[in-house]
């Protein structure tokens, strides 16, 4: 644990500085992390008052009838259970406003706890079988598993809790989606104390996302049909046995759903990963495994690795298949002293060979930056596209620059940016490359190193929200959402790669939206043609001049202009946005 910990320091140092990291230590031993936890549960106590079911809707809900009513199993494999929280688990399923349940359980006890298994008697409901012997997690689940008769199969921790009307939810949502055959839920955290905190509210299905980090968790439901399909738990992978089970279940289904409401109470004591996250560091390895053997049976060739920064999210480095052409589109150079960092920054830093930069020169008044644009001519990788009286805004110049760029991928690129990553080409490539991927974007800083943007969500209201916008440099923001590679509705066009084909497809840029919203409207395009977009932490570039403008998220979010609106208005209006939970934006407006 101790070397786990010199570990985390000396990354830290090395990532954020030694000043960052002594004001952190210094921060967390004057316990100012516990002020903010215990704010924090005090706002999710009001968030449960308000949006909960009252006692007369769960009553309600015991009385409601579906058209389909399927049998759910659920499964729980036991090792040397606490009594007090295993009866609370007992309790909480008996609770269920659905009653066409039963409870699979694998008892890996060396010795058999007479409570517990009295407690287990009661009822033909409930399937008790000890094993005698701890098999690991992944085989005791198996075990559970055998004595299944349900339609659908859920798993259950042997310490966690559902509230009341989670396998209500679970039904109504199978009713409203018959093709389901993978379900999963929002979730929260639940103290030895009983005190309900932490609550995470999920995106939909991320397929990127759950590649590089099981956000899934509990609570997971799927077809027994599914589970068959899958085989068993790998008992090779325990500590990530869940998480490669999730991994097999994706190559199988695309029938994936998300019920965006709190059915899981993740129990979180001394020994839990609930409590502390790196109780089971060799889970983290397992994972690491885990992910390699999806890609190997998706035929992906990739690295993987495990920063650390934030334990169970991982970097997959995609292999560029060949060296296909990219064609970076600077733009807003009408500043020298910035345009020279941004250039700089490429030719030096970095390491992928097949490139080329067209500077988008648009109404150039100032002689001496026109007279350092002319002697980039001379580099064989740059070339000077002149705009002047040609386009009179920027998605127009984009558009010309896309049309003339030689390259298979054509990266936009502000100019006043700073690149920081040396293989950064390498990095966005190895997603774009990816036939199901439209567009793919990076992290950018404020000059302070704070967040300026990691992706770009919208609310149905048409409000524009940057991602962690305004995060410290070395602090982190809503479940490690800033560090993690994960699908996003949109990403800015300050940093913005995708194959020529996709511009085409979409009809480039859309030029009524001169200087705003093109770029979230081109994303937006994209993802009506099924594609996916990408937000790549490991891709990191610095606003280069000026002064940060924001401090706080919300002073970010901005209200798209009319002409966007009317244009998306249907969209906004029938398709909450996927990757950025609309409870959580409610959640946080209580703060």
């Amino acid at each position: 644990m101790v070397k786990q910990k010199l570990s985390k320091i000396s990354y830290h140092i090395k990532k954020y500085g030694l000043f960052r990291t002594i004001k952190k230590m210094i921060g967390r031993l004057l316990g100012c992390h516990k002020k903010k936890e215990k704010k924090a549960k005090e706002i999710y106590q009001k968030w449960i008052l308000q949006k909960e079911p009252s006692e007369e809707t769960l009553l309600r809900q015991k009385k409601q009838r579906f058209a389909y009513e399927p049998k759910i199993s659920i499964v729980v494999p036991m090792y040397n259970a606490n009594e007090n929280f295993f009866l609370e688990l007992l309790n909480s399923v008996f609770a269920q406003t659905y009653s066409n349940w039963e409870l699979c359980v694998a008892d890996g006890s060396e010795t058999q706890n007479e409570t517990i298994f009295a407690m287990c008697s009661r009822t033909s409901k409930i399937k008790y079988q000890f094993l005698g012997q701890n098999q690991g997690i992944s085989e005791n689940t198996n075990r559970a598993l055998e004595m299944t008769e349900g339609d659908f199969i859920a798993f259950l921790d042997h310490d966690d809790k559902l509230p009341p009307f989670c396998l209500f939810e679970l039904i109504k949502c199978i009713n409203a989606n018959p093709k389901a055959e993978l379900l999963y839920s929002d979730e929260d955290k639940i103290n030895e104390k009983g005190e309900r905190f932490a609550p995470y509210f999920k995106p939909d299905f991320s397929p990127e996302m759950l590649e590089c980090h099981n956000y899934i968790t509990h609570f997971v439901v799927m077809k027994k049909r599914l589970v068959h399909q899958i085989g068993r738990l790998d008992s090779r992978l325990d500590g990530a046995q869940d998480f490669d089970f999730l991994l097999r279940a994706i190559e199988k289904t695309e029938n994936i759903v998300h019920i965006p409401k709190i059915l899981y109470h993740w129990r979180a004591h001394s020994n839990s990963t609930a409590s502390v996250a790196d109780a089971k560091n060799y889970a983290y390895e397992a994972g690491v495994k885990a992910i390699e053997a999806h890609l190997e049976r998706m035929n992906q060739k990739a690295v993987v690795e495990n920063p650390g920064e934030v334990p169970g999210i991982y970097q997959i480095r995609y292999e560029v298949s060949g060296t296909p052409k990219v064609s970076i589109l600077l733009f807003d150079i009408n500043h020298e002293r910035a345009i020279k960092r941004c250039l700089k920054s490429i030719l030096t830093l970095t390491t992928y060979p097949n490139y080329e930069i067209l500077l988008l020169s648009q109404d150039c008044n100032d002689s001496k930056l026109q007279a350092f644009l002319e002697t980039m001519k001379d580099n064989p990788k740059i070339r000077l596209l002149e705009l002047q009286g040609k386009t009179d805004h920027l998605s127009e110049a984009l558009n010309v620059g896309i049309k003339q760029a030689e390259g298979t991928f054509v990266l936009c690129l502000n100019g006043h940016t700073k690149v920081l990553t040396s293989n950064w080409l390498e990095l966005l490539l190895g997603y774009a490359q990816k036939q199901k991927i439209g567009a793919v974007g990076a992290k950018l800083y404020w000059p302070d190193r704070s967040i300026k943007q990691a992706g770009i969500a919208y609310q149905k209201s048409g409000k524009i929200v940057p991602i962690s916008a305004g995060l410290p440099f070395g602090e982190h923001g809503y479940f490690g959402e800033e560090v993690a590679t994960r699908n996003v509705s949109a990403v800015t066009g300050d940093c913005l790669l995708a194959r020529r084909e996709v511009f085409e497809e979409v009809g480039y840029f859309d030029e009524k939206f001169k200087n705003q919203f093109y770029d979230v409207d081109f994303c937006l395009k994209v993802l009506e043609k099924g594609y996916r977009v990408v937000y790549n932490p490991y891709v990191e570039l610095i606003w280069s001049d000026g002064k940060k403008t924001f401090t706080r998220e919300k002073e970010c979010i901005c209200q798209a202009n009319e002409e966007f609106q009317d244009k998306w208005k249907d969209f906004l209006k029938n398709k909450p946005d996927p990757y950025y939970n609309q409870k959580f934006l409610q959640y946080k407006t209580l703060k």
